[in-house]
């Protein structure tokens, strides 16, 4: 039971954004730093309560993913090390893998969050980035506190990495395709086609 509160926590805030690893950033603001986690928020929900299938609920939840995230570094940050040595068509075919297994990983749990919430507190400047302060309350779980980073080096704020009750998600994923990846022998062509496949 513990264990499947503590998916379910990961899966209702990862539903809601992405990770990636922190690198220089512009002049955000808290406000929109704020403003992005209730959007993305109030993106996800309006999913929740469309009524659609699951199959279209899963794509609306992608364009959402690519709207609030920067699909391309939380992409590579979990592959990790062994980008270095992939080929760009390599890198450029586990992005998109990586951005299918992603969303049906955690879209395929919509109904779990139904009723969820998000009650932004506050933000603060943190070295190159803003940390928005959030509490979560998630159906059948005691609230728990969640801290959204958020960065517009890319161009445009966008939240890159997510730690929930002290726990930074960027380190569990990362840990899993890393895993996935060594029980491939460091084959990237292997493991881009296994994810096609999982999720």
């Amino acid at each position: 039971m513990v264990m499947n509160n503590l998916f379910s926590r990961r899966a209702f805030v990862a539903s809601l954004a992405a990770l990636t690893l922190p690198l220089p950033a512009f002049a955000i603001s808290g406000p929109a730093a704020e403003k992005l986690v209730e959007n993305a928020v109030g993106d996800i929900n309006k999913i929740i309560a469309s009524g659609k299938s699951g199959n279209a609920m899963l794509r609306d939840f992608e364009r959402v993913f690519e709207r609030y995230a920067d699909v391309n570094i939380i992409a590579l940050t979990t592959l990790g090390p062994a980008r270095r040595s992939a080929s760009k068509a390599e890198v450029s075919a586990f992005v998109s893998a990586f951005k299918g297994y992603f969303t049906r990983k955690y879209g395929k749990r919509f109904n779990e969050f139904v009723g969820g919430q998000i009650i932004v507190e506050g933000s603060r400047a943190s070295k190159s980035n803003v940390e928005v302060q959030s509490t979560a309350k998630l159906r059948g779980s005691a609230p728990f506190k969640v801290t959204w980073l958020v960065s517009d080096k890319s161009g445009s704020p966008k939240i890159f990495n997510i730690i929930i009750e002290g726990v930074n998600t960027l380190t569990s994923e990362r840990a899993e395709i890393g895993a996935m990846l060594d029980k491939r022998r460091g084959d990237i062509g292997a493991l881009t086609a296994d994810l096609k496949k999982l999720g």
